[in-house]
């Protein structure tokens, strides 16, 4: 920063020139896809559906609105737009709306520069700095959008005609830059009219004044579809003015949710003398479970089955995971099956169940969590591997499960059963110890239950499987 312009003067000398905002983000855009790289660093699943649209809308130097329900990376999409901004950006130094120091707008700015010439003084603006949001809600005026007469200076001896009265808003704040709208359609229909302006004329006008601030703004918006045509709308006018619509979705498939389940999961961190790992197989569990439920009958569509329900499920497993391995006094934990019952209440408040009964809920949310596990298992386990297994239980064989059981004496159960050794081992992926073992072992054994090949009988938190 030391060696950067700070004065007009110096700027002009150092050839910097002035683009617009849009043009600005083209040639940003243009060098990372002219270089293979992503536009957004952490956003998945998107790369064959919802980016080409947002390039194209990004060449084309649109404005945007996102469509989608919740959890779908709208917000974080919008948010990341900024890298795709200059590191710094020169402003007339003490503007308030990010005047151009070749091209001032606001009346402070001009007046600096009328006065000052060369000698005007130089600052710089970070990108993160170039950001304006806000959450529509059914109270936001025209005054925090756009700008209100701002009664201290007109107390300070100002004249109401003065445009120095002014207190301007988040937009005109967010001059050269970007502003995000989020879930638009809650914002009143009269405060929506006062944004036809920014997007066409590329203009605000405050009321009472013949003031014409001709900003530049790149505008992005975000609207769930349901809020879209029911709840709330978007009047036609302000649609016609974006000039991209995009469409998100969740993910397509259940390895696209894993990969974002287990970026965006929060590590415990609980020292290095306890490690807890969550087996793949129930991360896709986790995952599965998600994908069933926006496909249920039972659950409400319009509401969403957003990705943050996988997120909280799959802490929650490990949390559970991790309770249950501090009273054993382990220190190497691995999740089961049993765990999984923690997902009722990180799961009920994220989906709506419609239920013709009451109190079926919990059978609706159990159906889905079984649903998923035997989905794991017939994808995971060849059935040549698990007719040994059966045979050893029609047999005799009894195996007692539950929280209280330790993982050394579950693991055991592996060298009294050989049968179970080459199901179990496809799904340790190269974790060999008694706690991935005995996780394994009871997936397998769930398995073989929810496929009606073993019974199993519950009492509380233990288990006893044996044959039919």
């Amino acid at each position: 920063m030391a060696e950067r312009a700070v004065t007009l003067g110096q700027l002009r000398a150092s050839g910097w020139q002035s683009r617009p905002v849009k043009a600005e983000i083209r040639a940003n855009a243009v060098a990372r896809i002219s270089a293979g790289e992503p536009l957004f660093e952490g956003v998945v699943g998107y790369e064959h559906t919802v980016m080409p649209q947002l390039e194209n809308a990004l060449l084309a130097g649109h404005d945007v609105i996102f469509l989608g329900e919740r959890g779908q990376a709208k917000t974080r999409m919008i948010r990341s737009l900024t890298n795709l901004l200059d590191e710094w950006m020169p402003i007339v130094a003490g503007s308030e709306i990010n005047d151009d120091p070749y091209h001032p707008v606001s009346k402070h700015a001009r007046d600096l520069v009328d006065e000052m010439g060369d000698d005007t003084p130089i600052a710089w603006v970070h990108r993160d700095d170039r950001f304006g949001e806000k959450l529509a809600t059914p109270d936001t005026s025209i005054a925090d959008l756009i700008g209100e007469v701002d009664p201290i200076k007109v107390a300070e001896g100002r004249y109401l005609s003065d445009e120095l009265t002014l207190h301007y808003g988040l937009v005109p704040r967010t001059n050269r830059g970007i502003f995000a709208i989020n879930e638009l359609p809650d914002l009143a229909e009269r405060i929506q009219v006062g944004m036809l302006n920014v997007l066409e004329e590329r203009d605000v006008q405050i009321r009472g004044y013949k003031v014409r601030l001709p900003l530049d703004v790149m505008l992005v918006a975000s609207a769930n579809p349901e809020d879209y045509t029911n709840r709330g709308r978007i009047i036609t006018p302000l649609k016609d003015r974006f000039g991209s619509q995009i469409r998100t979705h969740y993910p397509l498939d259940v390895d696209l949710e894993y990969q974002i389940m287990t970026q965006e999961a929060r590590p415990l961190s609980i020292g290095e003398s306890v490690g807890v790992a969550v087996p793949r197989y129930l991360g896709e569990v986790v995952a599965t479970f998600s994908q069933l439920a926006r496909a249920s009958n039972h659950v409400n569509q319009r509401s969403g089955v957003s990705v943050r329900l996988s997120v909280s499920n799959y802490e929650s497993l490990a949390a559970n995971a991790l309770r249950r391995g501090l009273r054993a006094g382990e220190r190497h934990i691995v999740a089961r099956v049993d765990d999984l019952d923690a997902l009722a209440a990180s799961s009920i408040g994220k989906i709506e169940i419609e239920a013709l009964e009451d109190g079926r809920e919990g059978v609706i949310f159990d159906n889905l969590v079984k649903g998923a596990v035997l989905t794991v298992f017939n994808d995971r386990i060849e059935p040549m591997h698990t007719t040994p297994i059966v045979d050893a239980f029609e047999e005799g064989l009894i195996v007692h499960t539950g929280e209280d059981l330790a993982s050394d004496e579950l693991a055991a159960l592996v060298e009294r059963v050989p049968a179970l050794r080459e199901p179990v081992d496809a799904l340790l992926d190269g974790d060999t110890s008694p706690a991935a073992i005995a996780a394994a072992t009871e997936f397998v054994l769930e398995g073989l239950h929810l496929s009606k090949r073993l019974n199993k009988d519950e009492s509380g938190p233990k288990a006893t499987y044996r044959s039919r």
